[in-house]
Order: structure tokens, then C-alpha cells, then sequence
């Protein structure tokens, strides 16, 4: 299982890439659990990262605006990013989802894998986003390449508070026949690890537990770091 870390500028950057992530992430948690780094921090990131190792950048919290999320998508490619992570806050149809997310894949036009970004905890959300089930059956139909179901709101209830670990490994086997990428996040803690790796999951994704105390503002810890990337490398 590959270990994702979220960083906000190069410096952070280069203390993942010290830490042997498999890949880089560039997230504002200022804009919410998906918020959108500028260009140029995307940019930076992507200087400061090995040119064969993938940084992924999100693009927000997207309200149901295909053109508005085409252009960021357009944007995080063309900074660097080889994955795409499209959060679907404002799509409440699977229909409304698919609009978006085609739009985005058609944007990269191949330069970037589009994420379709769910939220475990979608039914406290205001926006009322997808369900996750619905978020596999809207990544398939538009043709992206995975999906990452995380938390929407950042306040220490993780993923496995609002999801079982059947109904994970269930989601994770759905996009796996749909031939899709399938990533957790949401509060990941390291004891969490062998749990995401059991439900099948291709990527774990953290920032809270890759940083100093398990506080997602803090600064990263390159020690907590080589704890989670040995967690996700055991057989």
C-alpha cells in the first residue's frame, strides 16, 4: 500500500520526500478538507519533489461548476500534479458528479489522473454531497482513474467513525472491478493503517498523523513519518 502525505509548501515537501512517501500531496487546509494550493505552491512542491515520484494536488471543495472545476484541474496539471483530486461537496446526483468529473478528465486531457473525492461523512455536510457508494458508481461512469473518500469536517472523528471497515473493503472491491484507483483518508491515525491495508485500499492518505503531536497545522515529523511509511510497506 502506497503512503500518501499532505503537505502545504517545498519545505514540507522535501521532509515527505525525506521520509520516503510514495506520494506528495498539495492541499490548503486553510479552504477546507480538499482546499486548493496556489499554482505556484504546486509549482514549488513539484521542484522540490524527484521527478519520478507523483505529487497530487486537490482542487477544492467543488460546488456543481463543471467549467470552474475544469480550470482548476487545468491548472494543478499544467503546475505539476500527475493526480488530480476532485472533491464533490456541491454534486447531490450522480448525474450532477459525472458532469463534473468529465469535465476535469477532459481538461487534463491525459496529463493528470483524476481522483473523485467522496466524504465518508457526507450526510453532515449542509451541500449534502454523494453518499461514497454513489461516488464509485460516478468515478466509473465519467472514466477517471480512483477514487478517495476522506472526511469533510476536520474535528478528530476519523474515516472508520462514519464508515465500518466491511462497507470500506465493499467500496474498495467496487473500484477495483471498475479497474479504479482506491485511496482512504480522514483523520488516519497509524494505528489505522493496518485497517485501510485489510480493507484493500491502494493509498493511505494522512496529514494530521504524519505531523508534530497529531496536529494537522503542526509542522511535519520526519520520525512519524518513517513509522506510517514502514506501517504501509508490511506484507
Amino acid at each position: 500500500m502506497k503512503l500518501l502525505v499532505s503537505v502545504t509548501s517545498a519545505h514540507e515537501a522535501r521532509v515527505a520526500v525525506a521520509g520516503a512517501v510514495d506520494i506528495v500531496d498539495v492541499k490548503n487546509p486553510a479552504e477546507g478538507s480538499l482546499g486548493a494550493a496556489t499554482p505556484s505552491v504546486i509549482a514549488s512542491v513539484r521542484d522540490a519533489v524527484p521527478p519520478e515520484r507523483p505529487v497530487s494536488a486537490a482542487i477544492g471543495d467543488l460546488p456543481n461548476l463543471p467549467g470552474t472545476a475544469a480550470l482548476a484541474a487545468l491548472g494543478a496539471a499544467r503546475s505539476g500534479a500527475a493526480y488530480v483530486k476532485v472533491g464533490l461537496s456541491g454534486t447531490s446526483t450522480v448525474t450532477e458528479a459525472v458532469a463534473v468529473l468529465r469535465a476535469v478528465r477532459e481538461a487534463v486531457d491525459g496529463g493528470a489522473t483524476v481522483i473523485a473525492a467522496g466524504y465518508a461523512d457526507a450526510k453532515r455536510v449542509p451541500s449534502r454531497p454523494l453518499p461514497p457508494e454513489a461516488v464509485v458508481s460516478a468515478a466509473r461512469r465519467a472514466g477517471v482513474g480512483g477514487c478517495l473518500f476522506d472526511t469533510a469536517i476536520k474535528d478528530g472523528r476519523g474515516l472508520f467513525e462514519w464508515l465500518t471497515r466491511d462497507a470500506l473493503a465493499a467500496l474498495i472491491a467496487e473500484g477495483h472491478a471498475a479497474r479504479l484507483e482506491m485511496a482512504l483518508a480522514g483523520a488516519l491515525r497509524a494505528e489505522d493503517l493496518t485497517a485501510v491495508r485489510a480493507a484493500g485500499a491502494d493509498i493511505a492518505g494522512v496529514r494530521s498523523a504524519a505531523c508534530r503531536d497529531g496536529r494537522r497545522t503542526a509542522p511535519l515529523d520526519g520520525e512519524r513519518i518513517g513509522r506510517l511509511r514502514a506501517m504501509c510497506a508490511r506484507d
